[in-house]
This record gives structure tokens, C-alpha cells and sequence, in this order.
């Protein structure tokens, strides 16, 4: 059955009545305030959540332009984990396998046909064990383990996803550290965030996060940062879909009624341009506009200037913070992350580059990161060149995946256990 005609118009009528109460230049105002009196130095409860980190500043670059300028980093390489996705099994396991890969530009095969898997298991029963050592296989090429997961009453699916993806991550990128020359970017977060969010949805995932191997994988990404600061080559991470809500939730604590549902709402806000445009030209965008007053302009990227970030997901890897009980070797304030967000105005897609405080403490290389993250997303309308190039690498494709799940039904001896939208979507396809 699909909609009739009817039907369609009076959802559309719906959308009318929606858009009539919503006053965008009301938020326009709103969105110019929090940029000039809030987000220089933004609080929560008397900590700073958000800081500036230097100039604060909103930016622009021609498209055309920026998309041929030369590149400041003569090597860049990229890294990423992709997930055959968690999977429950009717023996009560739950298991997910991620897969890691690095890959960098210029191309280097012999790199590219390295990896790192892990698979990651979940028992009912306590008195099963399926931990293995790592293994070499491939000529070496790929390095492999399984880990079993600590016990949860819930959530088992986002236990075995989240720790099989940074494990991998993690591990393929300290034990390929020595190969990255100029600059390493990691395909999102620069830390497994996920893991910092845990204490926030449950207080038992909460107490999973400190456990022994929870906190192994943490290790991994602390580790990572040491190993680059030493090696003074940087470290960065590019979230293709931005999910913080830090400065919005500090807004409202403040008092501050905020419209955007999160903070990557809020700088698309700031960051978009439309006709007419007040400014005559030049680098920086001008804060006296009407962001719904006419089309889009598209021929600029726009972008902001870099931020420490202490708030939310950040908060453990906050200098006052605890990093769930790794022990950091550096000075705690060099591992908090900090960010700048870069809008593309020809996809209306907002992205966020995340490097350590270790090497946005030095204005040059701030200035050096930012204008490699511009270039490339100029030129590729998307992520880096060498995030592409891995997220390529790593991804399992459906048809694998589900390749992959029947190899384990019969390892297993047990099938899949099916859902309804298996059913309706047919799984069998797949």
C-alpha cells in the first residue's frame, strides 16, 4: 500500500502549521549571542565545557581555490574499523567481528594489506571462556584475536560492537604508528567516545567501562597520543557525523533556551551563508545576517577556528579528569581534545575535526591541520582522500556480512536468531 494522493497533502499541511510557529530570525539572534558572549568560554555549572583555543574567529575559503592549494602535510594516512554489526545467536551468544585497516596518500599496497580483526563474544553463561592470544595469519599481514566480553545484563549488543571496533581501531593503529611520517587521521573520534558515554545511558554499563578490558582498550588510545607526542608527528580524528550535545546541554543549564537538538545543529547555524550576504568579501564571514533570508551560497567552505572540548564524551579525557583509570604519562592537560568544524555548503553537510591538545597547543600546526582539512574536503565534497581510502578497506559489505554470520552459525552449531524485520526486509537477500 502506498500513500494517496490525499494523504500526502494532508501531511503536507502538517508541516505548514509546524513551520508557521517557528521564528528562524529569532534564531539567528540567538545563534550570533552564543558565538560572541557564550562560546569563547562556555560553562557548565562553573566548569569551562568549551573554550576557545586562540583566535575566535569564523572563516572562509573559495572552493575552487582552497581545492588546488597545496597540501601542508606531504603524506597523510587514514585509518578505520568497520563491523559485520552485533549478532545474536539462539545458544545465547552474542558476537560482532570488527575489521581494521590503514591506508595512506600516496598509496602504499604493502600498508594497505594489513589488518587487524577482532572478534568479540558474549555468554549467558558464566562459566564459558572464549578469550584467545593474538595470532598472526596472511604472511603476517593480519593480526587477530578473540576477546570475550565481560558480563552485562543488558546492552550485550553495544558491549561486543563497541569493544570489537576499538579494539581493532586502537590496536592496528599503535602497531602501525612508525609507518605515519607527517599526519594520521583517524575516521571519527580520536577517543572510543562510546565507551565515555556508557556511565551516562546505564550505571551498570557505567561500571563495565572501568573493568580490566574495557579499560585495556582505553589504554590503546592514550597509548596512541603518547606515541605520536613522542614522535612529534600529529594525531587527528574526522567525525563525519558529529553527535555532541556538550555546548547545547551547557546552554540550557545556563538558562540559555536552545532550538538546536545538538551542537553540530548549532554550528551548521553559524556556519551557513544565504543570500542577501552583508559581506563584501574577505575571509571571515560577517555576524550581520540573516541565515533564511534567500538560497544558499555555495561557492565558499566555512569554518571555525579551534575550541578545547572538557564537556560530555570529553569530560574523562579532561585534564581534571580521571581517563576511567588509565594512567596517563604526559601532563593530563596535552590529552584533552579540542576541535574546529568545517561546513560544506554544496552537500549542507557539518563536519568536525578532533586533534589532542598536544599539538593544537602550537598555533602553526592549528594553523597546518586546519588548512589540510579544508583543501581535502574542498576537493573530495567529503572526508579526507586517506579516511575514504580506509573506510573502503575496512567496510564489510552486506553480502559479506551475512556470509561472515552463516560461517558462525556453523562454527556455532546455532542459528541466527531472526526478528520480524529479518522477515519484512528479507534477510535472505542479504
Amino acid at each position: 500500500m502506498t500513500l494517496d494522493p490525499i494523504h500526502v497533502e494532508n501531511i503536507a499541511q502538517l508541516a505548514y502549521g509546524i513551520g508557521g510557529d517557528v521564528d528562524a530570525t529569532d534564531h539567528d539572534d540567538l545563534a550570533e549571542r552564543v558565538w560572541r558572549e557564550w562560546l569563547p568560554e562556555l560553562r557548565r555549572e562553573g566548569r569551562v565545557v568549551v573554550e576557545a583555543l586562540g583566535d575566535h574567529e569564523r572563516r572562509r575559503a573559495a572552493i575552487d581555490d582552497v581545492a588546488l592549494a597545496e597540501r601542508p602535510f606531504e603524506t597523510v594516512h587514514g585509518l578505520d574499523s568497520g563491523t559485520i554489526n552485533p549478532t545474536t545467536f539462539k545458544n545465547g551468544l552474542v558476537v560482532d567481528v570488527a575489521h581494521a585497516a590503514m591506508a595512506s596518500s600516496p598509496t602504499d599496497l604493502d600498508l594497505h594489506r594489513d589488518r587487524t580483526i577482532v572478534a568479540t563474544v558474549h555468554a549467558g553463561d558464566s562459566t564459558a571462556g572464549f578469550d584467545s592470544e593474538w595470532t598472526r595469519r596472511d604472511e603476517g599481514h593480519t593480526r587477530q584475536r578473540v576477546l570475550h566480553v565481560p558480563r552485562v545484563n543488558r546492552y550485550a549488543e553495544r558491549v561486543v560492537h563497541a569493544l570489537a571496533l576499538y579494539l581493532a581501531e586502537g590496536t592496528h593503529a599503535l602497531d602501525h604508528a612508525d609507518r605515519v611520517d607527517d599526519l594520521l587521521v583517524l575516521d571519527g573520534p580520536i577517543y572510543p567516545k562510546e565507551l565515555f558515554t556508557w556511565a551516562d545511558r546505564d550505571p551498570e554499563l557505567g561500571a563495565l567501562a572501568r573493568e580490566a578490558k574495557p579499560r585495556a582498550v582505553i589504554e590503546k588510545y592514550v597509548r596512541l597520543v603518547e606515541r605520536f607526542v613522542e614522535r612529534d608527528v600529529p594525531l587527528a580524528g574526522f567525525v563525519k557525523n558529529p553527535a555532541s550535545t556538550t555546548a547545547v546541554r551547557a546552554l540550557s543549564r545556563a538558562g540559555v533556551e536552545s532550538p538546536w537538538p545538538d551542537d553540530t545543529a548549532l554550528f551548521t547555524r553559524l556556519l551557513e551563508r544565504r543570500e542577501p550576504d552583508g559581506d563584501a568579501g574577505g575571509e571571515f564571514i560577517d555576524d550581520d545576517r540573516d541565515a533564511d533570508c534567500g538560497a544558499r551560497l555555495d561557492d565558499d567552505l566555512t569554518f571555525t577556528t579551534w575550541f578545547r572540548s572538557r564537556g560530555g564524551a570529553d569530560a574523562p579525557m579532561a585534564a581534571d579528569g580521571d581517563a576511567l583509570g588509565v594512567e596517563r604519562e604526559l601532563d593530563p592537560e596535552l590529552y584533552e581534545p579540542t576541535f574546529m568544524v568545517v561546513y560544506d555548503p554544496r552537500t549542507d553537510v557539518t563536519y568536525k575535526l578532533e586533534a589532542p591538545y598536544a599539538f593544537t597547543r602550537d598555533e602553526a600546526t592549528r594553523e597546518r591541520l586546519t588548512r589540510q582539512v579544508v583543501a581535502e574536503v574542498a576537493a573530495t565534497r567529503g572526508p579526507p582522500e586517506p579516511v575514504s581510502k580506509a573506510d573502503e578497506l575496512a567496510r564489510i559489505s552486506a553480502a559479506e556480512k551475512a556470509a561472515l554470520r552463516r560461517k558462525f552459525e556453523e562454527r556455532l552449531g546455532s542459528d541466527q536468531q531472526a526478528t520480524y524485520d529479518d522477515l519484512r526486509w528479507g534477510k535472505e537477500t542479504y
